[in-house]
């Protein structure tokens, strides 16, 4: 059973006191989230994860990066991160006049999360199935300690936002990568999947580079990224990394390519980066790529570039260079 039919139970059991009319908060729902139990016109979509916005609103949902107004109802979609979930309850109960539906899978902590609300609120009996659970929470306004001040800055002097990659440090396959990037990496250049900036701004560093494009899908992250990232050379796109194209074609892409969907393990998203990274490359372009050493990301590289070389590995990460995109994959 998935969380969206968690809801439609919740809605069609009558025990949550769902309102009829007004508008709904719907905070973070994947692209896969069915939403099938809400009246599209009543709701607000509310994400800055671009995938997600992109899906909704090709659904006919009006989609936002922050709320907008007051709502009658809210329901929280439990994400991978404690301080980023309590965020998003606290802005619901702040900006709604009626319940405030939080869903999660165990996966997400949502134990933790219920434990955390019945402490604080008057939270409805959990609506347990298929290794999640959904609860609702009636006591309006007084969760404003829980709200995530933006940006919050590490020691190194990055900021950096709830929920976002690496939000506590300096990600270490990162670093490595920044520390084995050759000098000549060409004039245009891109950051795919850039986060809050940490490799574009080792990038910015190089007087050659003329254009570094930072693409990232997270908006907390590209918000913390144009801080981190105070040079003119820079663009900011807020864009899904599979699916966002150059003007032209680059001289070099470097990635630290995710692999999780959720909490799960997904290294062909990582392929799909390297994939997207080929068709952005002039003939003569080049790959930069960091990984977790398990990850079988050499053979992919072999049918996509001419030369494949392994810069560096630790017992934790992998440094890999493409050179040269096979022209037939364009």
């Amino acid at each position: 059973m998935s969380s969206g039919s968690r809801l439609a139970l919740a809605i069609g059991s009558g025990d949550l006191p769902w309102p009829e009319q007004g508008r709904i908060a719907v905070f973070r729902p994947s692209p896969e989230t069915d939403l099938s139990a809400l009246e599209t016109s009543r709701c607000q979509i509310i994400t800055g994860f671009r995938p997600s916005f992109e899906a909704f609103a090709a659904q006919g949902f009006a989609c936002s990066s922050a709320p907008e107004g007051r709502f009658v109802a809210a329901v929280v979609f439990a994400a991978r991160a404690k301080s980023l979930n309590l965020s998003m309850i606290a802005s619901a109960c702040s900006g709604t006049s009626g319940p405030v539906v939080v869903d999660g899978a165990k996966t997400d902590g949502i134990e933790s999360i219920l434990k955390l609300c019945r402490a604080r609120q008057d939270v409805s009996p959990a609506l347990s199935k298929s290794h999640g659970k959904l609860f609702w929470i009636t006591g309006g306004p007084g969760l404003e300690d829980w709200l995530q001040e933006k940006p919050t800055r590490l020691p190194e002097g990055f900021v950096t936002a709830a929920g976002v990659f690496s939000a506590d440090g300096i990600d270490p396959g990162s670093q490595l990568l920044a520390g084995h990037l050759p000098k000549k990496l060409g004039r245009t250049v891109a950051d795919l999947g850039a986060g809050w900036g940490y490799l574009s701004a080792e990038l910015a560093k190089n007087p050659d580079i003329e254009d570094l494009h930072l693409v990232e899908a997270e908006k907390d992250a590209l918000d913390c990224a144009r801080i981190n990232v105070p040079d003119p050379r820079a663009r900011f796109h807020w864009a899904d990394a599979l699916r966002w194209r150059p003007d032209a074609p680059l001289d070099t892409i470097v990635m630290n390519p995710p692999f999780h969907t959720g909490r799960a393990g997904d290294p062909d998203l990582g392929r799909r980066f390297i994939e997207t990274a080929a068709q952005c490359l002039k003939p003569k372009g080049q790959l930069f790529l960091v990984a977790n050493r398990h990850l079988p990301y050499e053979a992919k590289l072999a049918t996509l570039f001419r030369d494949v070389t392994l810069l560096t590995d630790d017992n934790r990460f992998k440094v890999l260079r493409g050179l040269g995109p096979i022209q037939k994959l364009r």
